[in-house]
């Protein structure tokens, strides 16, 4: 065969192009539902990681968030510096709470709550998640996993953007920011880069450096604070950079040092560049005092309540820092001891005597009606094209879905695995162009899907803070 004959010869089994995808016959472009129950943030998928959410379903609660912790202005030195995110049911997790908080982390930031709190507030927020298996047991390590979050955010890379912007449209009247960037992002991404300032700027580097640390919010911070070292400077060819702030972190001692960074200076630098507050949102509490001691719980309560209310951080006097902790039925009563001892129960009640609590925004359990929203959501997203005729439940029937929550105890996770598994059977027969409740009823019968899931305990990579620093 000549090299011709092989470029032009044709196999003898064809493909045929008219075949389809495994879920066209359902209008969809493939399973919409997460194949593991559970949310991941950072996960690509939009399935895991938070992305598809029916708000409707958490309508109350979301109004809650907002009425009790982001519409209050900060300067209210009775505004909340502590919160719970409570389930009330004890089928297990899969409520919707992590989610819901990866929701209300992605809504923060988005606008850093100024249009939430009608320009009251300019707060950001972090998301942190406890790791399992006793890995942050301490108050120091949940003090480095903060941190980590606090630089795998970017907040700082924006923080010190906007302070060199401000110094320059102090002294460079000439500087006009809708000529130099074409969007938010570019902004922060050459106002920190020393090349781009360099070729840029024709001002005084040092009237630059000089006019940021006027600022009375930078006064008190330590001489070897990262905008005072003598190798970095925030105009200059090697910038002080979020990556110089990583490096100063880890070499400060575990402890004080650590706790007077992120409660003391970190505080001061971000009211520096505009913020009033910031919202830490602790998903999975229950992965802390799991595995403490009574005595570990105590202290871990008490160091809680010196940095959020009594010491003598710059936090404890202004309350820049809101914690909001995503509880599991159950929890309460594993700290309430230490949250007694402690004084804690003092400050913000995780057992109040009164049914309603500011602080508490309490996750009912799921009704089936919530269901078909939920499934209705994640179906819509994956839409080959728009189903305008059928509630936009197809292949699903309401009382199918009905029966799913149901069998699946009213558990989110559990209904949205249970609905994958049913559309994944659904999917290899043929002639089975619908999931109504006999089909439902067959599969479980027989066996075929099964609605109890078991969480597994993912093993998550250890990730040093310079790299997080550098938002790679």
């Amino acid at each position: 065969m000549n090299s011709f004959e092989k470029l032009l010869k044709k196999p003898a089994s064809q493909i045929q192009k008219d075949e389809k995808g495994r879920f066209e016959k359902f209008n969809l472009r493939e399973n919409p539902f997460p194949s593991e129950p559970f949310v991941y943030k950072d996960a690509k998928d939009d399935r895991i990681n938070g992305k598809i959410f029916e708000m409707e379903i958490r309508k109350r609660e979301y109004k809650q968030m907002e009425n009790n912790f982001l519409k209050i202005p900060r300067s209210d030195p009775g505004h909340l510096r502590m919160g719970f995110i409570m389930d009330t049911s004890y089928v297990g997790r899969g409520n919707g709470k992590s989610a819901f908080l990866i929701n209300l982390h992605r809504n923060i930031n988005e606008g850093f709550c100024l249009d939430i709190s009608n320009n009251a507030n300019k707060c950001f927020s972090v998301y942190l998640s406890p790791e399992p298996g006793g890995r942050t047991k301490t108050f120091d390590q949940l003090v480095d996993l903060l941190c980590k979050s606090i630089f795998s955010s970017n907040i700082i890379k924006n923080c010190l953007a906007t302070i060199r912007l401000e110094a320059l449209l102090s002294i460079y009247p000439d500087f006009h920011p809708n000529g130099k960037f074409e969007d938010e992002p570019d902004l922060v991404q050459k106002l920190n880069s020393a090349e781009w300032l360099k070729e840029n700027i024709n001002v005084s580097i040092q009237a630059l450096n000089n006019e940021v640390l006027q600022n009375d919010l930078l006064g008190n911070l330590p001489k070897d604070f990262p905008l005072y070292q003598t190798k970095y400077h925030l105009f200059a060819d090697e910038l002080v950079t979020q990556e110089t702030f990583a490096e100063y972190y880890l070499a400060l001692k575990k402890g004080q040092e650590r706790l007077e960074f992120i409660f003391s200076h970190l505080v001061d630098f971000f009211l520096a560049a505009n913020f009033n507050g910031a919202y830490v949102l602790v998903d999975d509490f229950v992965n802390i005092p799991d595995f403490q001691s009574a005595r570990q719980k105590r202290d871990f309560a008490l160091e809680l309540r010196n940095c959020l209310y009594d010491g003598l951080y710059t936090n404890a006097k202004l309350g820049f820092y809101t914690f909001i902790l995503v509880l599991h039925a159950g929890v309460p009563r594993l700290i309430q001891e230490a949250w007694s001892e402690s004084g804690m129960e003092n400050r913000v009640p995780i057992a109040p005597s009164k049914t309603v609590a500011k602080h508490i925004i309490r996750f009912e359990k799921l009704d089936q009606d919530h269901a078909v929203l939920l499934l209705k959501r994640y179906l819509s997203e994956y839409r080959i094209k728009k189903d305008t005729g059928t509630n936009g439940l197809l292949p699903f029937t309401k009382p199918a879905i009905y029966k799913i929550a149901e069998t699946s105890e009213l558990n989110a996770s559990k209904t949205l695995k249970l609905s994958y598994d049913l559309l994944d059977r659904a999917s290899l027969i043929e002639e089975q162009d619908k999931i109504d409740e006999e089909f439902v009823e067959k599969m479980l019968t027989a066996d075929i899907v099964k609605p109890d899931t078991k969480r597994s305990i993912a093993t998550t990579e250890t990730t040093d803070l310079v790299t997080e620093a550098k938002g790679d």
